[in-house]
């Protein structure tokens, strides 16, 4: 069976969660049309109502809204649940959009935004997720590509990242895991290891548009990076920060193919 009839039969779950009824109705008609099911709540009692009762697979979250605003309902999710999380912001938002990065969030979409570029991101999470590469991506996420299309596994600084289930492991044999943010940002280092990447370089990679002169994403990305493959975070040894110039990905890479052993 191929990938397109096994997407066709188990169809992800999306909730939508904005006080506006109309940009409700319009991503529950566009994303159906797309081939997901999706469910929508105004409020975040709703919303617990829904993830109580459904298997939900991500959640769309807009930031502003009366009584408990996204910021509450992303930490709610993030503390309570595994499910993936995209936040909606606008584009006067940056605080917020970051300390929703801080909280957990997967990735954001700045309004206005194309419903293209939603869908996108909505696959690009789900990708992570399922394992199932989506079919006509809209948007490409470069930094995701392997090192090896071949590569069963990444070594680095004595960590390895498989990917096949997308995997972090420890030099201890522990299991780290990843939002997708993180996975995409540890990709795009290992794929540029020891070259100084720009923030523009970063956000081009991980969402394909340029960054604005105050984003700090980035930065929120690579703290929350760090705090996870680093000894010790407040002295990172393994994403160097170059002093006007960007990052510093510092460990040898090394790809090992499935017919190769370490």
């Amino acid at each position: 069976m191929d990938i397109e009839h096994k997407a066709m039969r188990t169809p992800r779950h999306l909730l939508v969660v904005d006080d506006d009824p109309i940009i409700c109705d319009l991503l529950d008609k566009y994303l159906r049309a797309e081939g997901f099911l999706v469910s929508t709540a105004q409020d975040g009692e709703t919303m617990r109502g829904i993830l109580a009762s459904e298997a939900i697979d991500l959640v769309i979250l807009d930031l502003v809204m009366p009584g408990e605003d996204g910021l509450t309902l992303t930490r709610y999710l993030h503390e309570h649940s595994d499910v993936s999380v995209i936040i909606l912001t606008a584009k006067a938002e940056t605080v917020d959009r970051i300390v929703g990065l801080e909280m957990g969030a997967d990735d954001y979409v700045v309004k206005p935004f194309d419903l293209r570029e939603l869908l996108a991101r909505v696959k690009s999470v789900l990708r992570r997720r399922t394992r199932i590469t989506p079919l006509n991506e809209e948007v490409a996420i470069s930094a995701i590509e392997p090192v090896s299309p071949n590569a069963a596994y990444i070594l680095f600084a004595g960590w390895r990242l498989d990917l096949g289930p997308y995997h972090l492991i420890s030099p201890q044999g522990e299991k780290v895991p990843l939002t997708t943010g993180e996975y995409e940002l540890l990709m795009a280092f290992v794929n540029h290891s020891n070259r100084v990447l720009s923030r523009d370089e970063l956000l081009n990679l991980l969402h394909n548009r340029d960054a604005g002169p105050y984003d700090r994403s980035v930065d929120v990305q690579v703290g929350r990076l760090r705090r996870k493959i680093e000894a010790d975070p407040s002295q990172p040894q393994l994403i160097i920060t170059v002093r006007g110039a960007g990052y510093l990905f510092t460990p040898t890479v090394r790809t090992v193919k499935p017919t190769e052993s370490p």
